[in-house]
């Protein structure tokens, strides 16, 4: 019996049992429907490299948490396409040539609950989602004593980050931890920051002048630490996470979990 990606697609849905947004990012970024799946591989992003490494591995359906075309909404790929820029080009065409489909999973993934990339982070981390915060759409957990410059080190180690920085008093006590990871925002950031609940927070990315400058002046006033760990780094567990349900739902096909590496690297 063949799997056709619109197959795959609603099977997958169906399995996250989550509302559909009115407007999502979801769906098809590139192929067809109707194609018939031969392999799938799950990703966080889907660079060129990261393309190129699924079709050595067989795939011809590749899940992408983030857009292949580098604007989150959509709005830039058809200026992008106008304006024949290289990079766009050079993108499309690989992708045409080798047949491939790639799906967009992102908001379906994120309204689970627990939030599917909350959940393979956390575990990734070794912690483990306060069940309560975590039916509500937020993330807080409690760890073993250690301090904000520990856990910043934990967190590059564990999420195989070469871009974390910290903000806050390097050796104050940290318990219980909240989680924003990927890039949440502004007013997400700095509820989380602010709560009683937690003595320091784990972002992806954040706007240097928002949520960097508040929580810079937060830790002056109470010592609550930022750890920012890097857009990727923070969601790829996550997806991981998503590629082990995957197996679950399509146990017929090959489904192979392809780390993105992580973007920017310190010099």
């Amino acid at each position: 019996m063949t799997c056709t990606v619109a197959d795959l697609m609603t099977r997958t849905t169906a399995a996250l049992d989550v509302p559909a947004r009115p407007t999502t990012v979801d769906g098809l970024d590139a192929g067809e429907p109707s194609a018939v799946v031969r392999g799938v591989a799950v990703t966080t992003l889907a660079t060129l490299e990261v393309l190129e490494r699924a079709v050595t591995a067989g795939a011809n359906v590749v899940v992408t948490h983030e857009p292949l075309f580098y604007d989150h909404q959509g709005a830039s790929t058809a200026e992008l396409a106008r304006e024949q820029d290289p990079v766009h080009a050079a993108k499309a065409a690989f992708v045409r040539a080798h047949g491939l489909a790639v799906w967009r999973v992102h908001d379906a993934w994120h309204d689970r609950r627990p939030d599917g990339i909350d959940e393979g982070t956390a575990r990734a981390l070794g912690w483990a989602l306060d069940p309560d915060a975590a039916a509500e759409g937020v993330a807080r957990c409690d760890v073993r004593p250690t301090t904000v410059l520990a856990l910043a080190r934990h967190v590059a180690a564990a999420l195989g980050s070469t871009q974390v920085r910290y903000a806050g008093d390097p050796h104050r006590t940290v318990r219980r931890v909240g989680l924003d990871l990927g890039f949440r925002g502004f007013a997400r950031n700095r509820a989380l920051l602010r709560a009683a609940e937690v003595d320091a927070v784990v972002v992806g990315e954040a706007h240097e002048w928002e949520t960097g400058s508040y929580a810079t002046d937060l830790a002056h006033l109470d010592g609550t630490g930022l750890v920012v760990a890097g857009h990727v780094p923070s969601e790829q567990a996550g997806m991981r996470l998503f590629a082990d349900l995957l197996r679950t739902v399509v146990p017929e096909l090959p489904v192979t979990f392809l780390p993105t590496p992580d973007l920017l690297t310190t010099a």
